[in-house]
C-alpha cells in the first residue's frame, strides 16, 4: 500500500477506436448496388404502411406512475431529468392524437416526447404491447408566484388525449428561495479567481472564487446559502454561520479560510429528525437520487495561517474532501475543535490533516471514498468518543478507514517529514468492513508519536503484527486497553447509521477519563456511568429503527 500516493486528483482518459470497412469490389458493384436499393425501397414501404395502420387512443394507456414528483429545486437551478412511462398494452399500434401540458406554453415544466422537445405534441404513436417515454424537467423563478414564504410548491398536468378518452398525470416541484454567493464576472469576460501561491515554475495558481464582503460574513437560518465556485473567508475576519443554516456547494465549489481568518459553526442540539439547529453543508442538486451521491462538491479548506476555527453540530456530506486543515502558527493553539459533526459520502477523505492540530470529540466519519480520517504531515491530534468507520464497497477504496503519516510527498517526488507530535484516540471506534482499518507511514526522520485507549482497533493481519513494532498491542505506551476487532453492531452501517445497538460488544468498555471529556453523546445522551466506546451511548431503539 503506497499511502504517499494517495491523491486527490483523478485523471480521465479516453481511447477512440475507428474501423473503416473495406470498399466494395468493383466487379459486381451495379448488380449489389441495385439490390441495395430495392432493400431500402421495401423496408420504407413496410414502415410507411405501418404508419397508416394504427387505432386511435381509447383512454387505455398505462403509465409507470400516476404522479411525478421533481422534488425540491433552487430558483433558477434546474432540475434532474425524471422519466415517466407510457405503456400501450393493447394487441394494436395506438395513435394519440394529442400529449401536452395543461400549462401550455407558460408552464414552468419542460417535456421530451420521442426525442422532440416542447410542451404539446401531436399524433404520438406507440407500437403493440410497446412503450413511450416522456423525460420532464423544469426551471422554477420563485419571484414568479405570489407567495410569503421561501418556498413554494408548483404543480401541473401532462394530458393524454382529450375529451372523454383524456388521460392525466400530475407534475408536483418546490421552489426554494436562496441566497446565491458567486464570482463576478469581469470586464474581459472572465470571472473572479482566488490566487492559491505559485507553482514550481513560479506561475500563478488560481481557482474560479471570490472574497464574501464584510455584510456576508454571518451564514443565517433565514434562507439556504448557495455558493458558485469557492467563497473565501478575507484575511483576519471571521465567518460565523448560526444553528440552523442550510449551505449547500455547486458542483466545483467550496468554502476557504484565508491567512489569519476563521471560520466559526456553531450549530446546536436538534429536537426532530429534520435536525433543526445542526448546520448542513451538502451539494445543491435536491433531489433524492442525489442524496448519498459523493463528490458534488469539493470541500472546506482551512489553509495553513487560518486559525481558531470551531465546528460544532454540523453535518458535511457528499463533497471530495469534506474538511482539508493545513497547520497553523501557534502550536499551542488547535487549528480546529470539532465536536457533535458528521462527515460521511465523501468522494476522497472524510477529513484530512496536513500539518495541523485537531481536536475533536462525537465525530463521525464513514463511508469515504478512500480514507475517512487521514492524519499527514505531522501534527498534533486528540480524538475522544469518535467513530471512525468506513463501510463503502471494498472494490471501491484502497485504503482503511484511518491512516496517520509524518511524511507529505511533492509533485517532484521528494519528500518532506514533520513530527506527529500526538495523535491520541481515547474510548473511539476505527471499524469498516475490511479486514485491517488502521495503518501508518511512519519515516525515521520525524517524530511518530500516537497513542489508542479504550478504543476499538479492527485490525486482522497476524504478520503485521509479528514483524511491526508500531503494532505491538501488547505495547501500553501506544495501545492502553485496546479492543481488537469486537463486534460493533452498528443499527444500518450501509447507510452510515452508527449507532451501536444492544448486541455490540462495546457497551461499557469507555474511560472514565474519556467520559469526562465528553460527558455528553452526539444526540444528547449522558455517558458519565459505564460510557459506550464511540460518539453514540447505546440507547433501547424503537421497532422502527
Amino acid at each position: 500500500m503506497n499511502i504517499k500516493n494517495a491523491g486527490l486528483v483523478h485523471s480521465l482518459k479516453f481511447a477512440f477506436i475507428f474501423t473503416q470497412k473495406p470498399y466494395f469490389y468493383k466487379k459486381n458493384m451495379f448488380q449489389k448496388f441495385c439490390l441495395l436499393c430495392l432493400g431500402v425501397m421495401l423496408i420504407a414501404n413496410v414502415g410507411c404502411r405501418r404508419d397508416f395502420d394504427t387505432t386511435l387512443s381509447s383512454g387505455r394507456l398505462e403509465f409507470s406512475r400516476d404522479t411525478v414528483y421533481l422534488d425540491t429545486v433552487f430558483t433558477n437551478i434546474g432540475s434532474a431529468t425524471f422519466r415517466l412511462k407510457v405503456f400501450n398494452r393493447s394487441g394494436s399500434d395506438i395513435r394519440i392524437p394529442t400529449i401536452r401540458l395543461a400549462g401550455g406554453a407558460e408552464s414552468p415544466f419542460r417535456l421530451n416526447v420521442g426525442g422532440d422537445a416542447g410542451k404539446s405534441f401531436e399524433d404520438v404513436v406507440i407500437l403493440e404491447r410497446d412503450s413511450l417515454f416522456v423525460f420532464i424537467e423544469t426551471t422554477l423563478n420563485i419571484n414568479d408566484f405570489t407567495q410569503s414564504e421561501n418556498e413554494f410548491l408548483v404543480t401541473d398536468e401532462i394530458l393524454f388525449d382529450s375529451g372523454s378518452n383524456e388521460q392525466k398525470v400530475t407534475l408536483v416541484s418546490l421552489v426554494r428561495d436562496a441566497i446565491f454567493l458567486f464570482p463576478e464576472r469581469l470586464q474581459d469576460g472572465t470571472k473572479e479567481t482566488l490566487l492559491l501561491g505559485l507553482d514550481q515554475e513560479g506561475n500563478e495558481l488560481r481557482i474560479e472564487g471570490f472574497f464574501l464582503e464584510d455584510d456576508e460574513l454571518n451564514f443565517t437560518n433565514q434562507k439556504p446559502y448557495v455558493i458558485f465556485g469557492f467563497a473565501a473567508i478575507p484575511v483576519d475576519k471571521t465567518l460565523t454561520i448560526d444553528a440552523g443554516a442550510r449551505i449547500h456547494f455547486h458542483a466545483n465549489s467550496g468554502l476557504i479560510a484565508a491567512n489569519g481568518s476563521t471560520l466559526l459553526v456553531n450549530g446546536a442540539p436538534s429536537n426532530t429528525a429534520e435536525m433543526e439547529n445542526e448546520v448542513i453543508f451538502q451539494g445543491d442538486r435536491l433531489q433524492n437520487f442525489f442524496s448519498d451521491i459523493p463528490g458534488q462538491w469539493s470541500t472546506i479548506w482551512l489553509t495553513a495561517g487560518s486559525k481558531g476555527h470551531q465546528i460544532r453540530h454540523a453535518t458535511i456530506k457528499n463533497s471530495t474532501v469534506g474538511l482539508l486543515v493545513e497547520s497553523n502558527e501557534d502550536p499551542g493553539t488547535p487549528t480546529l475543535q470539532i465536536d457533535n459533526t458528521q462527515i460521511y459520502n465523501s468522494g476522497s477523505v472524510g477529513l484530512l490533516g496536513r500539518g495541523s492540530h485537531i481536536e475533536g470529540s462525537n465525530v463521525v466519519i464513514d463511508n469515504s471514498g478512500q480514507i475517512s480520517l487521514f492524519l499527514s504531515f505531522g501534527g498534533r491530534y486528540d480524538f475522544v468518543h469518535s467513530t471512525f468507520a468506513n463501510f463503502l464497497n471494498l472494490n471501491q477504496r484502497q485504503f482503511p478507514s484511518v491512516v496517520l503519516t509524518n511524511t507529505f510527498q511533492l509533485a517532484d517526488g521528494s519528500e518532506l517529514t514533520q513530527d506527529l507530535t500526538m495523535a491520541r484516540f481515547e474510548n473511539c471506534i476505527i471499524d469498516g468492513n475490511a479486514s485491517n482499518e488502521l495503518d501508518f507511514d511512519a519515516s525515521t526522520a520525524a517524530a511518530f508519536n500516537f497513542q489508542f485507549v479504550n478504543s476499538l482497533v479492527r485490525f486482522e493481519n497476524p504478520a503485521r503484527v509479528a514483524n511491526d513494532p508500531l503494532f505491538d498491542f501488547n505495547d501500553n505506551s501506544l495501545y492502553e486497553n485496546v479492543f481488537l476487532n469486537l463486534k460493533s453492531s452498528f443499527v444500518d452501517d450501509q447507510n452510515s447509521d452508527l449507532r451501536i445497538t444492544s448486541e455490540s460488544e462495546l457497551i461499557g468498555l469507555g474511560s472514565a477519563s474519556g467520559a469526562t471529556r465528553a460527558p455528553i453523546d452526539l444526540l444528547g445522551v449522558n455517558r458519565t456511568t459505564a460510557p459506550d466506546l464511540g460518539a453514540y451511548q447505546n440507547v433501547v431503539l424503537e421497532e422502527n429503527n
